[in-house]
């Protein structure tokens, strides 16, 4: 048999995957998944995801009429066939790379990403607005918005299947289910049954049933109407999609072409209202090395496309995620009262490792971060000692809990704050900028930020510690610098911070993961004949006022760093110094912080250099509040 024409080669967008016969499509969804497994053997990301919707994403393509129709991927983890399809094959290798595609969808890269994401279970509440705007505007284009069952665990999603559901605006919703969490097995005749409960036929007849229903009085119409329920409900397990106001359809097979493509058309020509279509589908299909994986290969680093190894880097120093949650287990060893908790991220947060430790004590709430919070305000009501670690752009989803529920209530909630700072190829929406500002404006939080791994050991200890009100630490993404680590940690003094090298002229006071660079760059400045002071602040809140004091009164330039957006640490020194008159005395004080815009994704220290927070950036930085030429070269050492 002669080979096969390559089908994907022909479609530079989904135009001319809708000019294909639909018996070609079983070809172009093979080509797709190989091309996926190739391209992120080169760039790394997320794959198991992806594969498990190769089929769903021609499917979804070759039936609605996109960019017209709008394709909402909620999170996006699962985008890359969809970018492949949509013109940007030629750019998938640059995925995550520094001036190349996001790993997630994006407005301004495409016309075919109607809504960015990278948080999830945003689609349904973005899919809504876009269909009323529709309606308001008197079109008549297709919304469909895929969700995860894993994202449907969060209430957002509830929340806005309740408002549509109460709506008649016509809004297609797909559960992409992987986890077969909801429904039972599909075959032929689930696949018969969704093709008929979505045909017009079927609507119209139940449309003209419940006419007839209501015409019997009240008990008989009410009998016809949950008969008719009950009877969906047995055949598909619809019902509490229905009751939120969704028509029901599914499950069906999402990796049958088969099955997909005429239960979709039908889903597309049918009425007004909201539609739920039901698929099941398997992350990694058809890649065994991922289809064998326990995480499917969710997240990948570059890999051998034949064995499915992973390309690591031998570490030089042990992740922080990973000395944090080590800490922990150690300080959960003493202490019975210790509870962890995770919103759906037990692996990235390192609470598996304390879970495989104490499985009693530890608690994935899945992707619900305001239950997380109010939960762990629960535990701590009781006694005991709840760690709720989260990202830090996570835990901005659930700032009206830390308010309201834990800070008010000077509840002690320990908030474990993972990817402080800028995280590298996951780019602008998973960036740890905010955390400081926004945690620092509440009375009573004690927040501390990790310099280093040892430091990051003691404020484990110290959150252990501190049972009076809540409390945050943070910490960045990746390895630590190679310190030595300590055996227990030591419970720090509550705002007092340390100094690690004496100078005179200049004092570089840093909070978090900076601190590296400005010893780097006093050595610099030291090398000009500049003497310069080196300070852990280790609090933003308390802060240390006897140090700031000293660094202000004894230095004539003080610069803070931060890994964070303007209103943060540096805006709370400067509050402290202006409060108390510290300002008067001709100090040049400098705060250096993320700029005010969101950085694309790149490698972490690119986007360090873009943000100005280098060790290069804080001697330019001291050398101009000087006012000495920062061009010349610092003189070569003896």
């Amino acid at each position: 048999m002669p080979p096969k024409t390559p089908l994907l080669d022909k479609v530079r967008e989904p135009a001319d995957l809708r000019r294909l016969k639909p018996e070609q499509l079983r070809q172009l969804a093979d080509e797709l998944r190989t091309e996926t497994i190739d391209a992120v053997s080169v760039t790394g990301g997320h794959l198991g995801a992806g594969l498990g919707v190769i089929e769903l994403t021609v499917a979804l393509h070759y039936v609605f009429d996109t960019p017209r129709d709008r394709l909402i991927w909620d999170v996006g983890h699962q985008c890359y066939p969809h970018k492949i399809l949509t013109g940007r094959r030629d750019r998938i290798r640059t995925l995550r790379q520094g001036g190349g595609l996001s790993g997630f969808t994006k407005r301004s890269e495409s016309p075919y990403d109607p809504f960015g994401t990278a948080h999830s279970s945003t689609s349904i509440s973005a899919g809504l607005g876009m269909a009323v705007a529709r309606d308001l505007a008197g079109g008549r284009n297709n919304v469909i918005a895929v969700i995860g069952d894993g994202a449907m665990s969060a209430g957002m999603a509830y929340e806005a299947m309740n408002n549509a559901g109460s709506m008649d605006s016509r809004l297609i919703v797909v559960l992409n289910d992987n986890d077969m969490s909801i429904a039972r097995p599909v075959g032929a005749m689930s696949a018969y049954l969704s093709r008929l409960l979505s045909s017009r036929s079927y609507r119209s007849l139940r449309h003209l049933g419940k006419e007839l229903a209501g015409k019997f009085p009240r008990p008989l119409q009410k009998a016809a109407q949950r008969a008719e329920e009950y009877a969906r409900g047995i055949v598909t397990g619809g019902t509490l999609f229905e009751e939120l106001g969704f028509f029901y359809v599914g499950p069906i097979d999402g990796h049958n072409l088969d099955h997909l493509l005429p239960v979709l058309e039908n889903v597309r020509d049918a009425g007004d209202g909201p539609v739920l279509v039901h698929v099941i589908t398997q992350k990694g299909k058809g890649y065994p090395p991922a289809e064998s994986s326990a995480d499917k290969l969710h997240a990948v680093s570059r890999f051998d496309v034949i064995t499915g190894a992973q390309a690591k880097a031998k570490p030089n120093a042990p992740q922080y995620t990973k000395v944090f949650a080590e800490s922990l287990v150690k300080e959960a060893e003493r202490d019975d009262k210790i509870v962890a908790i995770t919103a759906a991220m037990p692996s990235g947060t390192g609470l598996n490792l304390f879970a495989e430790r104490f499985p009693e004590r530890c608690f994935d709430v899945g992707i619900a971060e305001q239950h997380a919070v109010t939960f762990a305000a629960g535990l701590a009501t009781e006694g005991y000692k709840p760690f709720a670690a989260i990202y830090s752009t996570f835990l901005q989803r659930a700032y009206d809990q830390v308010v309201h529920d834990v800070a008010i209530q000077q509840l002690p909630v320990r908030f474990a704050i993972d990817r402080a700072g800028l995280v590298g190829a996951d780019g602008q929406t998973h960036a740890g900028s905010f955390d400081i500002g926004f945690l620092g404006a509440l009375p009573g939080m004690v927040l501390m930020a990790a310099a280093d791994e040892a430091e990051l050991v003691h404020m484990v200890a110290t959150a252990a510690a501190i049972d009076d009100r809540p409390s945050a630490f943070r910490y960045p993404r990746g390895e630590g610098v190679g310190v030595e680590l300590p055996e227990r940690g030591q419970v720090l003094e509550i705002g007092k911070g340390r100094v690690l090298r004496e100078g005179t002229k200049i004092a570089l006071l840093s909070y978090g993961a900076r601190l590296a660079e400005c010893l780097l760059a006093a050595e610099d400045l030291a090398a000009r004949g500049l003497s310069t002071t080196v300070a852990d602040a280790r609090f933003a809140k308390p802060l240390d006022a006897d140090l700031i004091r000293r660094l202000a009164l004894e230095h004539e330039v003080l610069i803070t760093i931060e890994e964070g957006a303007v209103g943060g640490f540096g805006s709370f020194v400067l509050h402290h110094l202006a409060t108390r008159g510290l300002l008067d005395q001709g100090l040049k004080i400098r705060p250096m912080v993320l700029p005010d815009a969101f950085i694309d994704h790149d490698r972490p220290e690119r986007q360090y250099e873009i943000a100005g927070l280098t060790a290069g950036h804080i001697v330019a930085t001291a050398l101009a509040a000087l006012g000495i030429d920062g061009t010349a070269e610092a003189p070569a050492r003896a």
